[in-house]
């Protein structure tokens, strides 16, 4: 029997996928990534993803 999934567990997977594919694109486009780190928003090379 399968188990349903409950509305968190979906967002969760959803969220998952699109920082996936933001990623990509910045790794495709060459684009600096903005991650949060140490209490900062700083930008980060794609290179190093």
């Amino acid at each position: 029997m399968k188990k349903r999934l409950s509305m968190q567990d979906k967002a969760e997977i959803a969220m998952k996928v699109a920082v996936r594919k933001v990623v990509a694109d910045h790794k495709k486009t060459g684009r600096p990534l903005a991650i949060w780190k140490n209490g900062k928003a700083v930008n980060v090379s794609p290179k190093s993803l």
